[in-house]
């Protein structure tokens, strides 16, 4: 059995704690470094009890350069930025690289550099980056040199609306996305809006209007629609730890479009894919039955009273939204099983 060897640099937030979980139960991956600028010389298992027994090592400073010479493939699991200032033709000669962050999903930098308010220190590497949806982008990235991992509510919105906007079932100007994610997704920082009390029994939309993941989902759909694509964005956070809820709506391209349409749109795209599952009529997804998981449960509902169609979709914001999805992209960059250390049956209760 070929194996390869893995290091993290940004190991210790929810993301790199989550691939670290992942890569330790992979059936072909060593891992290396667990990087992290915050714990050097810290037992990582002391940080994260969870892995005690598990790993024995210390977090170690992160170092790109060093990392490149001995790891087949690094993740940075990194603030946006970080891997912008660092990355060069040199280390990717020598590894392959998966970003977690945003510095190479969006491929035109001054939208780049307005939505996220820093400036991009390698844009001559943007266009080689590979966009990392597996679903759509599956071929492109088996060769690729350097992965952008998609973000969670992205991966979410895309994958649920892809479909109906490659085959022209909705008019992609009317799609409205609402969605709703886990506390998780904003990170391990201490802040107060993250803090229990603050929280809990309460939900609340942010970044409205101005989300950082818009340019990102509208750039993807652009693709599939083989047109510029404006949306309206709002997320939610939630008041559970993992976990996101996409409610999509859209007005239908014709009103003579009914399930059927769109059952073999979603059937032509995603039939054959193991980590989409793609719900009976009258089952809509929940959070709680992919939780811990890489599976995406897609529903849909047809209304023909308002000739919309109300697209949901759920996901775990950690797995499918970021470590999961850095991880099969990892698979299919090395030629492994796409599903390979990635089978966890989701969690319940």
């Amino acid at each position: 059995m070929d194996t390869i060897k893995a290091s993290i640099i940004g190991a210790t937030g929810y993301a790199g704690a989550e691939l670290a979980r992942l890569l330790l139960g992979h059936p072909q991956v060593t891992l290396l470094e667990y990087g992290s600028k915050s714990y050097a010389g810290q037992p990582f298992a002391g940080i994260y009890g969870n892995l005690r027994s598990f790993v024995r090592e210390d977090c170690s400073a992160p170092e790109l350069d060093q990392m490149a010479e001995e790891a087949d493939v690094v993740f940075t699991a990194t603030p946006q930025g970080y891997l912008s200032g660092i990355l060069t033709e040199d280390v990717l000669n020598k590894t392959k690289v998966i970003d977690l962050s945003a510095d190479y999903r969006i491929k035109d930098v001054q939208t780049y550099e307005a939505w996220y308010q820093i400036s991009h220190k390698s844009p001559q590497l943007i266009q080689e980056a590979v966009y990392g949806l597996c679903e759509i982008n599956r071929e492109k990235i088996r060769p690729a040199r350097v992965i952008a991992n998609p973000g969670c509510y992205t991966t979410c919105s895309m994958l649920s609306a892809y479909p109906l906007v490659a085959e022209k079932l909705i008019r992609p100007e009317t799609l409205v996305i609402d969605a709703k994610s886990g506390t998780s997704g904003a990170g391990r920082g201490a802040k107060t809006a993250n803090l229990y009390c603050e929280v809990n029994e309460s939900m609340k939309a942010y970044g409205v209007a101005r989300h950082r993941h818009t340019p990102e989902i509208e750039e993807q759909l652009s693709y599939a629609a083989g047109k510029d694509v404006v949306i309206s964005f709002t997320p939610h956070l939630a008041p559970m730890n993992r976990g996101i809820l996409v409610t999509a709506y859209a007005s239908l391209a014709d009103e003579t479009i009914g399930r059927s349409q769109i059952e073999a749109a979603y059937e032509k795209y995603f039939g054959s894919e193991y980590f989409i599952r793609l719900l009976p009529e009258g089952v809509c997804p929940e959070t709680r039955w992919v939780e811990g998981s890489n599976f995406v449960d897609i529903g849909f509902v047809v209304d023909p009273r308002t000739k919309r169609v109300v697209i949901m979709a759920a996901l775990d914001n950690l797995v499918k939204g970021a470590a999961g999805q850095a991880v099969q992209n990892m698979n299919l960059l090395f030629g492994f099983a796409e599903n390979a250390g990635l089978q966890a049956v989701p969690l319940f209760p």
